[in-house]
This record gives C-alpha cells, sequence and structure tokens, in this order.
C-alpha cells in the first residue's frame, strides 16, 4: 500500500545560508539546521525543506549549481548533511531538498566542456542556437533585470538559451544522457537519507521551446520516470513540483497516484490574496469550485509566502492592481512586474489579527500547510536589498548579537534593523515567553491541524453564506466525522445563524477559534479577521 504520510505533512522552508550559523563566519550552515531541529520539532514541523546546499557561485542564491553531488564547504560536509539526517528521523522530522535541474550554472563542468568544444559530449547537454529564437514577454522570466532569454557565447560562437540569469543556462531535458544525469542525482541523495525533492521550475522541464526534437509528451513522460526511479529506490519518497498553472492544467504534473507527488498551488494563493485584498470569499469560492478533487496518492501544498515574489500572474492586470494597493503600494515593493517582495508581517500591517485569518486558511484550505522561516515570529523585509533578497534575511532567534544567528563581526547578510521588526521586537526567545505571540499561536494550529487529518484527506464542501465577507467550508470522512471551518475576510463583525450555517448548538463542538468570536446557540459572531473551526463527531 503507497505511504502517503505527506497527506498531512507540516511543511517548513529554510535557507541554510540565513537560518542558523555556528562556526562563526557569517554564514548560515547545515550544521546550524541540526542545531535547531528541536526548535523545529517543539513548533510542531514534520517535514522540512532546505533550499540549495550545493557548490555554487550565488548568482541566484544557491539555484546555480556547480555540483549536485556536493556540499558547498561553506555550508558544510556529506557527514554533516548525515548526522542532520538522523537528527531529523529521531525527532520525526522529514527532510526534503531542491532538484535544480532545468539549468546549471554557467560554472558547471558540463557547460566549461560544452562551450570549448562542439563535438563533446557534453554540448547536447545544453540548448544551442545559431541564431536567438523569437521569444515573448511570457518566456521572460525576471523582467528587468534579465530581458532576453538567449545570450551569445564567444567561446562557443553559438547563443544559448537560460530562462532565468544568463549565468544559468538551460539544461537540455530531451537528452537521454541529461536525464541518465538527473536519475543518478536523485539516486545519490535518497542514499543520503532524504525523503523527496521539490523539483525547481518544474514547467520548464517538459517546455520543447528552443529543443529541434523534443516532442512535449516524450517531455512530460521524465516525471513519470523521475517518479518511477525514486520509488523503485525508496518507496516512500515525494515529489514537489514547483508549477505554477491553473488548476485544469494540473494532470500534466499530478495525475492520479501517477507523476508527481504534490504541486504548490499557487492559484489559491493568488485566489487568497485577492480574497483579502478585497475582503470578500468570492475568489476564494471560485478557486474552491475550481480545483478538482485531489486523488488518493497525490497532494496539495497550501503556502502564504515563499523565498521568491509573492507571484501573481495567472491573475488580470485590475486584479494584480487591487493586491499591490492593498499589500504592495510602493514601486520598490514590486518585482517584475507581477510579484510582491515583502514579507507577510509587513504586508499586513503587523497586524497579527491578521496574520493569524491567513494562516489559519491555509491550514484548513485543502492540501497541506507550508511556512516560510522566520513567519511564524512575524519577521520583516529589507527592500534596501534587491530583487527576491528582501525576504531573505537572517533568521532572528534572540535580542543578541545579529539577533542571535551568528557570532561573527560581520555577516553575509544583514538582520532587519528597522522598528518594529528588529531583533529587540521580533525574536523567537521574545516569542516563546508571550502566550499571545504569533509563535504560540502557530504552536496551537498546527497542533490542532494534526488532530483534523480530514482535511488532507477528506471531500471539501463550499457552504455560501449571506455575507460577502465570510468564508466557509465543511469537510466529511467515510465515517461521518466532520469539520466546519469560518472565517471573517472583513475589519468588522459578522453575524451568521446556525440555520443559515446548518449548525446545530447540540451537534457541533468549538474546538478552535479566535480570542473575540463568539458562539451562542444558534448564532455565531466572528470578530474582525475571526476564525473558528468546528467539529461534529458521528452519530
Amino acid at each position: 500500500m503507497m505511504d502517503t504520510w505527506y497527506s498531512n505533512m507540516v511543511l517548513y522552508s529554510l535557507d541554510p545560508e540565513t537560518f542558523y550559523d555556528t562556526n562563526g563566519d557569517g554564514i548560515g550552515d547545515l550544521k546550524g539546521i541540526k542545531e535547531k531541529l528541536n526548535y523545529l520539532a517543539g513548533l510542531g514541523i514534520t517535514c522540512i525543506w532546505i533550499q540549495p546546499f550545493y557548490p555554487s557561485p550565488n548568482r541566484d542564491n544557491g539555484y546555480d549549481v556547480t555540483d549536485y553531488y556536493g556540499i558547498d564547504p561553506k555550508l558544510g560536509d556529506h557527514g554533516i548533511f548525515s548526522e542532520l539526517i538522523d537528527h531529523a528521523r529521531d525527532l520525526g522530522i522529514r527532510v526534503i531538498v531542491d532538484l535544480v535541474v532545468n539549468h546549471t550554472s554557467i560554472a558547471h563542468p558540463w557547460f566549461k566542456a560544452a562551450r570549448k568544444d562542439k563535438h563533446s559530449e557534453y554540448r547536447d547537454y545544453y540548448v544551442w542556437s545559431d541564431e536567438p529564437w523569437d521569444f515573448g514577454e511570457e518566456h521572460l522570466k525576471l523582467t528587468g533585470e534579465e530581458n532576453t532569454i538567449w545570450t551569445y557565447d564567444e567561446e562557443a560562437g553559438q547563443y544559448y538559451l537560460h530562462r532565468f540569469y544568463k549565468e544559468q543556462p538551460d539544461l537540455n531535458i530531451g537528452n537521454p544522457a541529461v536525464r541518465q544525469e538527473i536519475l543518478q542525482i536523485i539516486g545519490f541523495w535518497l542514499k543520503m537519507g532524504v525523503s523527496g525533492f521539490r523539483i525547481d521550475a518544474a514547467t520548464l522541464l517538459i517546455e520543447p521551446y528552443g529543443l529541434k526534437d523534443g516532442e512535449k509528451l516524450d517531455l512530460e513522460s521524465f516525471i513519470a520516470e523521475m517518479r518511477d526511479y525514486a520509488s523503485l529506490r525508496k518507496g516512500d519518497v515525494i515529489l514537489l513540483g514547483e508549477a505554477n498553472v491553473p488548476p485544469s492544467a494540473m494532470k500534466t504534473y499530478m495525475d492520479k497516484g501517477q507523476k508527481m507527488h504534490m504541486l504548490f498551488n499557487f492559484y489559491m494563493n493568488m485566489k487568497l490574496f485577492l480574497s483579502l485584498a478585497r475582503k470578500s470569499a468570492r475568489p476564494l469560492y471560485a478557486a474552491l469550485s475550481e480545483q478538482t478533487s485531489i486523488p488518493y496518492g497525490n497532494q496539495l501544498l497550501n503556502f502564504l509566502r515563499n523565498h521568491d515574489e509573492l507571484a501573481l500572474d495567472q491573475l488580470s492586470e485590475d486584479e494584480q492592481h487591487e493586491i499591490f494597493q492593498a499589500f504592495a503600494p510602493q514601486k520598490r515593493m514590486q518585482l517584475y512586474g507581477h510579484g510582491i517582495r515583502r514579507r507577510l508581517a509587513p504586508m499586513f500591517g503587523n497586524d497579527q489579527c491578521r496574520m493569524e485569518l491567513a494562516f489559519s486558511l491555509i491550514f484548513t484550505l485543502p492540501g497541506v500547510p507550508m511556512i516560510r522561516y522566520g513567519d511564524e515570529i512575524g519577521m520583516g523585509d529589507n527592500l534596501r536589498l534587491k530583487g527576491r533578497n528582501s525576504v531573505r534575511t537572517p533568521m532572528q532567534w534572540s535580542t543578541g548579537k545579529h539577533g542571535g544567528f551568528s557570532p561573527a563581526d560581520h555577516v553575509n547578510r544583514n538582520v532587519i534593523q528597522e522598528t518594529p521588526y528588529d531583533p529587540k521586537h521580533v525574536n523567537v526567545i521574545g516569542a516563546y515567553r508571550d502566550p499571545d505571540s504569533l509563535l504560540n499561536f502557530m504552536k496551537r494550529l498546527i497542533a490542532l491541524r494534526k488532530q483534523c487529518a480530514l482535511i488532507g484527506t477528506a471531500p471539501v464542501q463550499a457552504i455560501k453564506v449571506r455575507h460577502e465577507g465570510l468564508f466557509a467550508h465543511r469537510y466529511e470522512d467515510k465515517t461521518g466525522l466532520q469539520l466546519l471551518l469560518f472565517h471573517n475576510l472583513t475589519d468588522m463583525e459578522i453575524s451568521v445563524s446556525a440555520d443559515e450555517a446548518d449548525v446545530l448548538a447540540d451537534d457541533w463542538v468549538e474546538i478552535f477559534r479566535d480570542g473575540k468570536t463568539r458562539v451562542a446557540h444558534r448564532e455565531i459572531t466572528l470578530a474582525a479577521y475571526g476564525y473558528l473551526w468546528m467539529k461534529k463527531f458521528p452519530q
């Protein structure tokens, strides 16, 4: 029987360079992650996604790899990585890592050999052309930073394709030799003990643009090939795809227990922020109706923020503008024309009620939740940093030097200094001491989510109520166990009658709510940005 442990996991995303520095060089490291695993276990995390730790020139935060089997010496070595995996396993935490195989670094030995000799076996590892192919705005992933996807290489005498920075040449996935290399990389890290992979830029892996003989159907088959290869070597492995696609296109990447196990739910993320911006549940209801049921063996990952910009590209320009006005009104807060480069807390004006509401939503939408490091304590951003780096500042552990991140005099990335997001006001130790902190709310939320497995497995039903600002939905499993969720997206109280929401006081048990929401006989009054979870046990 298939092991679907991921159907109810709580995922935590972290960057090894910005999490915790143990050797005093000003850069976070793998040993730092290992030392903070007890913190993550106490929080209730069941799986961590570690961003790239491979050798890299760091043109793109480690997503420009020069050695897929290595570990950057400044971050650690294979021995430390093995200890990290073992300690995580002892604490009941699984580890997944990035598989960055749409492209390599321009400094990768494969590319060096490819550009040097057109007869090299590595020449066809990349995508070359005598003249650049036509491309449109839809091909540009980094508008404003890179305005072409073809760069001429003097040594090679040809143009090479790169969907991201010119220092990240695209691999030719249509080449069987490249596919075999990718499978070997998967096999190696499975031997090292990881539980799966986040597939970076998954949509581009099956995009035939630039390939002379690549057929899309054939490229799509490689997703299933990766799954089969990985599953034969580790039965409970997962492949988590970064595929920013609408629900109608998800089947390409995740189909009835085949292909990838999970996808990031970008579409729901965008509709969620549109609902929050409008203070209207309509976009959320629409997204819920468009999202087909999740087949057994597959799952969706819900999130608020990740390490990149908040992508809004599946929305119309008018809808994007509404979100910009609500959460990123200044140009410096926006990125690539359709993204936001801010952390969650500043987007919500450091309003804990709004943050709690947003987290309650992603913990109750169909799928499983992900937390970005630092969001559990309400960390801020640094808009003085370029591009996506604004949301990649060091974790704030205490009020100490560099927020307890590093004992070094100088750090690779500076900790936020602006009030109210500086370490004096935002740090883990201080949050632990405050029973009403966001961190302690997150601990309660995670613990409760683990008791509500039907959110990750049972069918969902939208409950239509009269007030536009109220989002209500229900789950019911085969035993008759039910869960009913209410979320007030507005800044004013909303009352709903028991009859309207089909709730009878004697049948339903309140299990979680904000501090101001009231439940009386046959009426519920949700506070501004309030939430309420109710459970009904089988008769």
